[in-house]
């Protein structure tokens, strides 16, 4: 994130991918690109709203507490309207309670329809909103399933837990 922009100006910046706008245009300030402003600000305090960052939007992201910020950058992501959306170890640093509401914003997403490939060591939080788990032991796949069928795998279990478990 841009700590010394505020939430709505970085994620506006992911809606700036959308623009069609050319350098002469914004240069010039056409109704074009008045109009075209007026759509990213609206399509940004939507994004705001639903990822309940809308109270926040301006404030300067670093004045958030550090799950805020990592809901910001998903938020950015948002903006650029993703079908799929690929998140790399999303709760790393996060407390218990801003787990939970990571947790809750996953599955917000997912319920808008956009699949979600995560990468993530907290297995609470896998095994807790996962349809499909992969596990990778030194880079190779030695598991695909449920919850319940990873963690009942012996092939998981003798990894991550050895052989004598």
């Amino acid at each position: 994130v841009f700590q010394n922009m505020t939430v709505r100006e970085n994620v506006m910046v992911g809606r700036h991918t959308k623009s069609h706008s050319g350098f002469l245009r914004c240069l010039l300030r056409t109704p074009m690109v008045w109009k075209e402003e007026n759509i990213i600000r609206q399509k940004t305090d939507e994004t705001l709203k639903f990822l309940d960052l809308d109270s926040k939007a301006d404030l300067p992201v670093a004045s958030l507490p550090y799950g805020d910020q990592k809901r910001v950058e998903i938020a950015r992501a948002l903006a650029m309207e993703p079908r799929l959306l690929f998140l790399d170890e999303p709760v790393a640093g996060l407390n218990l309670q801003e787990t939970k509401k990571m947790s809750h914003t996953i599955l917000k997403i997912r319920k808008k329809g956009i699949t979600v490939i995560l990468v993530e060591h907290d297995m609470n939080l896998i095994m807790g909103i996962s349809n499909i788990i992969t596990v990778l032991n030194y880079g190779e796949k030695i598991a695909e399933g449920s919850a319940k069928e990873i963690q009942n795998n012996p092939k998981v279990i003798e990894a991550y837990l050895g052989k004598e478990f």
